[in-house]
This record gives C-alpha cells, structure tokens and sequence, in this order.
C-alpha cells in the first residue's frame, strides 16, 4: 500500500448504509400547483419535517414521453417545507438525467416487499394535485400529553411518539402522531396515528365520534360511517393490512 493510500485510509472510510428516507411521490411538473398543494397541506404545521431527507419518486410521471421538469425548482421548493431531497428513482431516462444534472442521486427500487409497503401520511385527500410523502421505516419514541380541549382549527402533533389527549377533541381539530393516540374523552375531530408510516399505531378513545381517523396513511371520514358498536363508545381502531378495524373497548 502506497504511503498516499494508507493516509486516506486513515482520514475516512466507506461503508453500506441502510437509511430511512422519505419517498416523496411526485404527480405534476406544475411548480405553482405543487407549492399550493404543499402549503394547504403543511403550511399550518412548519414543524411536521425536520429537514428529513427525502428520495424523490417520479414513478407517476415516468410514462410522459414530454415531461420537463424543473429539479432546481422542485429542490428549493421541498427545502421550504424542512424536507432535503437527495436523490430520485422511477424517472424515464430524460427525467432521471435532468435530476443528476440538478445534483440529485439516484436511489436503487425498493427490492422488499417490506420497502414497497410505503404508506402515505394523510391528513385530509388532496384532490387536484395529489401529493403523497411516504415513509419505510417508522420510529416512536416520546409521549406527548394535553390537558386542555381542542377547539376547531387547532392542531397537535407528537413528532416521534404517542399523544394523549386528557379532553374533548372538537370538530375540526386534528390530533396526529408518529405513534399512537389515546383520548380519554370524545373524539369529534380528525385523528391521524402513524403518520410517518407506523402500522403498528393505534386510535384509542372512550367516545369514537371521529370526522377523520388515518393509520399510516389508510383513511376513513364520516362518509362512511362508523359501525354501531363503537360509534360513540369506547372504542379503539388498529390497522390490518391495509383495512382499518374497529373494536369496542370494554370499561
């Protein structure tokens, strides 16, 4: 080994790595409608990401034969909302050049069908522009609790962890966590569990009046209602698979 080779070996090294990251599924090219899109979704909650690194998944418009994006674009814009793209996959040949160009990676298929089951956070259904931010691998870990009541328009979210909600959760309040969600009073607003793709997270509360309850992205709203046994009573709500169930709680 040359004198010059054994000084590099010393200064780094390079290893695998087996990351989480955040697949953000893209589904137009139009900036202005992404950026409005984005901000209806997230720009009450500038603290939903954490400048998580994200793969860029263009798979919804790979079949385009004209489909010129604008990566710098797309690259300041995710930034604002404290999410750091690295790198893309699922492009045609165009796209995934005009990323590189742009000094983005590219990220290999997921090749697991633990890695393909991605789950999309929601908080409610966009309908114009779709925008799915998905998540592999998730973690919990703190708990988060509030005493008070939440009135319409207010928002909790327990980065990391469980939340418990010791009061009512009125109508157009939204409860969210990584993990789990335990109200010990009606539920009436929107419930999210799991929101960076737990599936292992549950909805708890001893009145299920919900306007809303997601698990790792699988959804359900009032209209559908919920069954008879656990509307309204104590309740809780898990996933199985990619179907919700619902379960009376006896107390």
């Amino acid at each position: 080994m040359s004198a010059t080779s054994a000084n590099a070996n010393a200064l780094f090294d390079l290893k695998s790595a087996s990351l989480t990251l955040v697949a953000f599924v893209l589904k137009t090219g139009n900036m202005q409608a992404l950026e409005q899109a984005l901000t209806e979704k997230f720009g009450d909650t500038p603290d939903f990401f954490s400048h998580d690194p994200v793969v860029v998944d263009l798979t919804p418009l790979s079949s385009l034969e004209v489909a010129t994006l604008n990566f710098p674009a797309l690259i300041e814009l995710l930034k604002r909302f404290r999410l750091t793209p690295v790198a893309v996959r699922g492009g045609n040949a165009k796209q995934m050049a005009d990323a590189l160009e742009a000094g983005l990676g590219e990220a290999p298929e997921s090749s697991t069908p633990r890695q393909q089951a991605v789950q999309e956070v929601v908080k409610e259904v966009i309908r114009e522009v779709p925008v799915e931010v998905r998540v592999e691998v998730p973690v919990s870990s703190a708990t988060m609790i509030i005493d008070k009541p939440l009135r319409s328009g207010q928002q909790v979210y327990a980065k990391g962890g469980d939340l418990i909600v010791m009061a009512v959760v009125n109508h157009g309040a939204e409860v969210i966590a990584d993990g789990s969600i335990h109200v010990y009073a009606p539920l009436r607003g929107k419930a999210i569990a799991g929101a960076k793709g737990n599936p292992e997270a549950r909805i708890f509360s001893t009145s299920m009046e919900p306007e809303l309850v997601s698990i790792a992205g699988t959804y359900r709203t009032t209209e559908t209602p919920l069954p008879p046994e656990v509307l309204g009573k104590p309740a809780q709500i898990r996933l199985d698979g990619e179907r919700l169930v619902y379960e009376a709680i006896k107390i």
